[in-house]
């Protein structure tokens, strides 16, 4: 495994690379005779996000076409992150076209995760990942995807090369949150 940069906080990660389905969702896919008609997403990974979103760039990957329209109402429209639509296989040589792989967090769970594992700086995997993702991560979440893993891996991050939550203090203000449970 390629040596990681970031285990000794020498390096500061610039963007948190996030695979939706089985990461930000239950990875079920749920269809009618029509065809794909809906995906499972979790609870606070939006509101934590929103406060990681202080100290790093947020961006999210998917490989699925068929279900990209839902993917993108609640990524792109509801949460107002951006989405890429890149093939499971060739990840990596998509981040290596848009950043340096050692400045990158990836989030991942499935079979082809691994291989970004290998080349980012930090590799964070659900606790539902496939075996191979993760062998190969630096962490592993308690939940598995779709049930507040992004938001473990968000305090995770924040904790190991930022300033750590506190529970204790209300989030500032100017912290854009998701709103989806205001009165």
């Amino acid at each position: 495994m390629m040596i990681n940069c970031m285990e000794n906080n020498s390096r500061k990660p610039k963007a948190f690379l996030i695979d939706v389905d089985g990461v930000m969702t239950s990875g079920h896919f749920y269809y009618t005779a029509e065809g794909k008609a809906m995906k499972v997403f979790g609870p606070d990974d939006n509101d934590a996000l929103s406060l990681l979103g202080a100290y790093i760039e947020i961006r999210f990957t998917t490989g699925d076409r068929k279900g990209f329209e839902i993917t993108k109402k609640r990524i792109v429209d509801d949460m107002k992150f951006p989405l890429d639509l890149v093939s499971t296989i060739k990840r990596i040589d998509w981040i290596r076209e848009h950043y340096d792989p050692k400045d990158v967090i990836y989030m991942g769970d499935g079979i082809f995760d691994h291989y970004v594992f290998k080349h980012v700086g930090y590799a964070i995997a659900t606790a539902d990942a496939d075996i191979n993702a993760k062998k190969h991560a630096d962490y592993t979440t308690e939940r598995n995807g779709g049930n507040r893993a992004v938001a473990e891996a968000c305090f995770h991050i924040m904790k190991k090369f930022f300033q750590a939550y506190d529970p204790e203090k209300v989030p500032d203000a100017r912290i854009k949150l998701s709103g989806e449970w205001t009165v």
